[in-house]
């Protein structure tokens, strides 16, 4: 989510500057002041003895203030000390320690006083003492000799230093020791053992106090810890008892916790207001007790809460007086707990409500001074005038004090002095100096003229008008030049002058005017608005997930002002990004090419200006395949089951959804790793059931959403034990390969299902419904055995059980085979066909007897052929069809027959060997039905007013043929049909010549063949008559006649006489009218009119060779040929080339078209050009 920076901080800082600027009244340094303390040593100053003493005082005033010091309450006389020196202009001590100084000399409360001839301003009380740093005391530290499982603690007990040391233990190797739930260090510094462990054994545990005032660190003489474990306290009883006794025995004793500190049920604590809580419980017990802190009567405070050292130790930062009450810490574990109650008192050293101000006073003005404070106890207010006592300070009629306050009427400027509050209780003090200053001064304006401020369009604008004056000058602000004063709720007037706009807009920017007015006089100042727009990331980075490897960018792409220059900075985790070339920086994205584990993290683009900061965070999750679990365990071994638990390797940020677990069987399979089972992806343990005689080893793999980790680390290897097997072979069957055998085959058992050495079988069979026993036989392990010399046919009982060296299996379940089959002897009786239409026809037989068809019955297959056409008389080559129906059926239906045809069948009985042999054939013959369409409808031979027709016997007739029926109608120029007649023609006529027909008429023909059952499929087909003979006889004749050649020859010669005269004329200034017109137009749109059709085209000096265009009737170079025949009989249909062959007949077949769909190329209503119909002829 993107914050907002500029406004923020920008607000957060200008309070800040407000309260200071309001918090103290600055004088100019060229006008007389008391001094005023600016920096001073801290009260408790805790020094190293091996370094000067640099004791601090600063301060200021006019005139500059002398200094002194008092020591222990008395003038401290520098000059006497050849060891103190006084830094020049400065009231700060320096005493020289590393030239035989020794600083405990110098120990004491100091306390600084600085002064001039309008007052005198102290310093606290600053308490110097050198820091201590002293040794371990010697002493003998016997070995500490404790049992497994009870409580030790470890004393540290370093020696009193200033300032405390800070306590931690290492060993020999200055390795800090490893600390836990168990084991853990107090605030004390001792080191406690809530129970001990063998591991905790050891000679070396060391306590460390580091002192870092004198950076230096003592080390306690080393503490020796045995641990005796319950083996080991009588080795002689321990010898005379068994292995299952000592594996069976508990070592140790559970315990319930009991506190080691604090002590007893309840203590009390005190701490002061401000300073961090820090409360303690550590408790014993076996298993190790868990620490849970509560607050009697309330909630811990939320934020301020935190529990370190494994909850033992509960701190509360920032306390108050809120925060005193009763505080429980409960330990606990299985067997129970205990608790102890903390009664926590919050007290607090004086702190300030109201702290005196510097207060500049006009002659005959009033003032107050204030001093206000609070703390528990409430603390007791004093007053002092120039570091005395104000009881016995010199007099001033114009003030009275009255508690915390001094009240100030007509002063005058002897009335000038340093005042000091001091606010005391037992647990500290405060002290405060606060001046009067008595001034008559004009007003001074002290902000810079003209000064420019610049910031962010809906931000706050605070334009400063520092100013002095004594009487306080009153302050105004002005817009512009000649602008009105400003008033108004969009407007905030500060006491120190300054204006503030709380929501700049573009229109606030401007000159703005300062004036500062007293009795004494009047000044004015300008300053500068400028307002920019705010500075946008208007694209933001997202969240992304990428896999392990892959490339991620992030987008920032910002808006900014004009006139501001912005810096993009990326950063990773709010630290700068890594110095890896992987990581592209562009102008407004973030690449990572190659993605790693490491760069998972928050990105965060931050775009910086003068005036703002603007930035937006985004989270790069990277994902990849976890990591193999690892450390392995087997646990719990017993001969049919074993647990096996693990440690889940990283799940690299996608969750672990499950895991595998595979076996090897380093005895049957080795190097073969099987799938065992899966638990989810929460458990981390698994029961797992055995096989005997297994060497186990196992593996588990981790699964998430990206993939399956690598395997992990084999488990150690487990040996089950050898057993009887636990099951018999599956799938038993008994199937025979030969009429005389009985095959018996089974799955035999995999290595591990044997449960022990020397798997076999033993197979067993006996011929079903007869008395006869069981024989059988044991064999090696195979998975067949064949049983010679049977019956064809017949059921047999069979078994398999397995057996291994240590006995055998449960009994097997007994299951039904047969022997071999044979071909059956006998065909299907009583076959009957019943013929249903033209080409259905269903056929019945009678079953065979199912001793006859040896063997497993599986169906009957109808073989069936066409012996012959009945129409056509005439045989061809014979297809037979099968059709099988299985299982005990006796009909069936026989589809796809042809109609009028004479058709056999035989019927056979199957079984697993084959077929039988087939019963006699039956002879049927399906009845007539409609014929096929024509083979073909030729229209040939047109006249003026006829028309030959020619067709083709059906390729199908299906029948006896009795008619052909023939219907047409004409086509009109608009696509309309007219009425349609209909001629019945004999079945053994061929063709049918038509007269009385329309000349230059297109016809539409429909034509099919009947028989005595129906009509069958039609054929259709267009043609057209032609025009009257004698017109297209003289068109055809006029082109070959002498006259015409003549004629055509004189014209030619005329226009070439023309041309010969236009050019003359043209010689001799003359133009040519078309030629004019192109002279004067040269605009290639331009286009002359064709002469013989009106209509636009192309111009061109010479013959026309382009293409004809759309409704021309004859091709450029004026011939006509026959495939570019634009009569409308081809043109008419969608996309069907139509032609006229040699002799006239038409070609092409009319087929798909609409009934009145308007034709191509047809699209005039004018006759049809009789020189293009005599040319289609020709």
């Amino acid at each position: 989510m993107m914050k907002k920076k500029s406004i923020s901080s920008s607000k957060a800082s200008l309070v800040l500057f407000l309260c200071q600027m309001i918090s103290a009244l600055d004088v100019p340094l060229d006008l007389s002041q008391p001094p005023t303390i600016t920096q001073q040593s801290p009260k408790d100053y805790i020094v190293d003895p091996r370094e000067n003493i640099v004791i601090q005082c600063e301060a200021k005033g006019k005139p500059p203030p002398s200094f002194s010091w008092t020591r222990n309450g008395t003038h401290f006389d520098i000059d006497k000390d050849a060891q103190v020196t006084m830094k020049p202009d400065s009231g700060t001590l320096v005493i020289n320690i590393m030239n035989g100084g020794k600083a405990e000399a110098y120990e004491g409360v100091y306390q600084c006083t600085a002064r001039n001839e309008r007052g005198a301003a102290i310093s606290n009380n600053i308490v110097i003492r050198p820091s201590r740093s002293p040794l371990w005391t010697k002493e003998k530290l016997e070995p500490n000799q404790v049992r497994e499982g009870d409580s030790l603690v470890l004393h540290c007990r370093p020696p009193v230093g200033l300032p405390p040391p800070i306590i931690f233990w290492m060993d020999n190797a200055f390795q800090r020791l490893p600390q836990s739930e168990r084991v853990s260090q107090g605030l004390n510094g001792d080191l406690y053992f809530s129970n001990v462990q063998p591991e905790d054994t050891r000679e070396d545990y060391i306590c460390y106090a580091r002192f870092n005032h004198t950076q230096t660190i003592q080390q306690k003489q080393p503490i020796s810890v045995k641990v005796f474990s319950m083996d080991s306290l009588n080795d002689t009883i321990a010898a005379n008892l068994s292995d299952t006794d000592i594996y069976g025995a508990k070592p140790v004793t559970e315990r319930q916790p009991i506190l080691l500190t604090p002590t007893g049920s309840t203590s009390t604590k005190v701490e002061l207001r401000g300073n961090v809580l820090l409360l303690e419980c550590i408790a014993a017990g076996l298993p190790t007790p868990v620490i849970r802190w509560i607050k009697e009567g309330g909630e811990l405070p939320a934020n301020r809460t935190f529990f370190e050292n494994f909850k033992k130790t509960l701190k509360i930062i920032d306390v108050s007086e809120a925060d005193s009450g009763n505080y429980k810490c409960i330990a606990r574990n299985i067997l129970g707990s205990a608790h102890h109650v903390i009664s926590v008192t919050v007290k607090a050293a004086p702190y300030w409500i109201t702290a005196p101000r510097n207060l500049v006073l006009s002659p005959g003005e009033d003032g107050t001074l204030i001093c206000r404070a609070n703390g528990n106890p409430k603390p007791n207010i004093s007053w002092l005038a120039n570091g005395v006592p104000i009881a016995i300070a010199p007099e001033d009629p114009s003030r009275k004090v009255d508690g915390d306050t001094i009240i100030f009427s007509h002063v005058q400027e002897r009335s000038s002095a340093v005042y000091q509050c001091n606010a005391s209780n037992e647990y500290g003090y405060l002290l405060a100096n606060a001046f009067v200053n008595i001034l008559a001064e004009p007003p001074r304006i002290l902000t810079p003229a003209n000064k420019l401020y610049q910031v962010i369009a809906d931000s706050p604008a605070l334009l400063d008008c520092a100013y002095f004056g004594s009487p306080k000058p009153e302050i105004e602000w002005f817009k512009g030049v000649k602008g009105s004063i400003l008033r108004g709720n969009e407007y905030v007037f500060h006491d120190n002058g300054t204006l503030e706009i709380p929501v700049a807009q573009k229109d606030s920017a401007g000159t703005y005017t300062c004036v500062a007015r007293n009795e004494l006089g009047k000044i004015q100042n300008e300053v500068q608005l400028e307002v920019k727009d705010p500075t946008m990331i208007i694209k933001q980075p997202e969240y992304k997930v990428i896999q392990r490897y892959g490339q991620v960018s992030f987008e920032c792409i910002i808006k900014h002002d004009s006139t501001l220059l912005p810096t993009v900075i990326w950063l990773k985790d709010n630290d700068e990004l890594p110095d890896d070339e992987r990581f592209l920086v562009g102008k407004d994205n973030l690449t990572i090419m190659n993605v790693t584990d490491k760069d998972d993290g928050t990105y965060t683009c931050i775009v910086n200006t003068t005036l703002d900061s603007v930035s937006a965070s985004a989270v790069l999750t990277v994902v990849a395949r976890p990591n193999p679990p690892f450390d392995l365990e087997l646990t719990g071994q017993l001969e049919r089951s074993v647990e096996l638990s693990w440690i889940p390797g990283d799940e690299n940020n996608s969750p672990i959804t499950n895991f595998v677990i595979e076996y090897e069987d380093g005895l049957h399979e080795p190097g073969v790793w099987h799938y065992q089972t899966e638990v989810p992806g929460t458990q981390t343990t698994v029961q797992l059931k055995l096989s005997p005689y297994v060497n186990y080893s196992f593996r588990v793999i981790a699964v998430n959403e990206i993939g399956r980790s690598q395997p992990s680390e084999p488990s150690e290897q487990y040996l089950t034990k050898s057993a009887n097997p636990d099951e018999n072979p599956s799938n038993v069957q008994g199937i025979g390969s030969e009429p005389d055998n009985l095959v018996i085959t089974w799955e035999s058992l995999k290595g591990f299902q044997s449960n022990g050495p020397g798997l076999q079988y033993k197979v067993s069979w006996r011929q079903k419904d007869v008395d006869d026993e069981w024989t059988s036989v044991i064999v090696a392990n195979v998975s067949k055995y064949i049983v010679s010399g049977t019956p064809t046919f017949v059921p047999y009982e069979i078994k398999v059980q397995a057996l291994n060296d240590l006995g055998y299996a449960p009994e097997p379940s007994e299951v039904i085979g047969h022997s071999g089959e044979d071909l059956p002897m006998v065909a299907p009786g009583n076959v009957q066909v019943r013929v249903i239409n033209s080409t259905l026809a269903k056929v019945h037989w009678d079953p065979v007897p199912l001793k006859t068809v040896r063997g497993h019955l599986q169906g009957y297959k109808v073989y069936y052929w066409k012996v012959q056409s009945l129409s056509r008389r005439s045989r061809r080559h014979v297809e037979k069809k099968i059709l099988t129906f299985r299982g005990n059926k006796t009909f069936g239906m026989l589809p796809g027959l042809e109609p009028y045809s004479s058709y056999k069948l035989n019927v056979r009985v199957v079984n697993g060997k084959g077929e039988g042999p087939a019963s006699p054939d039956k002879v049927f013959k399906t009845p007539e039905g409609v014929p096929s369409s024509p083979s073909f409808l030729k229209i040939t031979n047109p006249t003026l007013d006829s028309l030959t027709l020619e067709w083709g016997l059906p390729t199908h007739p299906n029948g006896v043929l009795t008619s052909y029926i023939l219907k047409f109608q004409p086509i009109n120029n608009t696509h309309e049909l007219g009425p349609l007649v209909e001629i019945r023609i004999p079945a053994n006529e061929s063709s049918l010549i038509l007269k009385n027909l329309n000349y230059s008429t297109r016809y539409k023909f429909y034509f099919n063949a009947q028989t005595s059952v129906g009509s069958g499929s039609q054929i259709t087909e267009e043609a057209v008559t032609i025009m009257d003979e004698a017109m297209a006889s003289r068109q055809v004749d006029i082109a070959t006649q002498g006259w015409f050649i003549g004629l055509m020859c004189a014209v030619a010669l005329l226009i070439l006489i023309l041309l010969i005269v236009c050019f003359i004329r043209r010689n001799k200034g003359g133009k040519y009218p078309v030629k004019e017109k192109e002279d004067a137009h040269a605009d290639p749109e331009i286009q002359p009119m064709k002469e013989d059709d009106g209509t636009f085209g192309e111009y061109s000096d010479a013959e026309d060779h382009k293409p004809l265009k759309k409704g021309s009737r004859t091709p450029s170079d004026r011939t006509v040929k026959k495939e570019d025949s634009d009569d409308s009989l081809v043109d008419y249909g969608e996309g069907v080339n139509g032609q006229f062959n040699e002799d006239g007949s038409f070609i092409g077949q009319y087929s798909g078209k609409k009934e009145k769909e308007p034709a191509e190329g047809n699209e005039s209503s004018e006759a049809p050009s009789p020189v293009n119909a005599m040319n289609s002829f020709v």
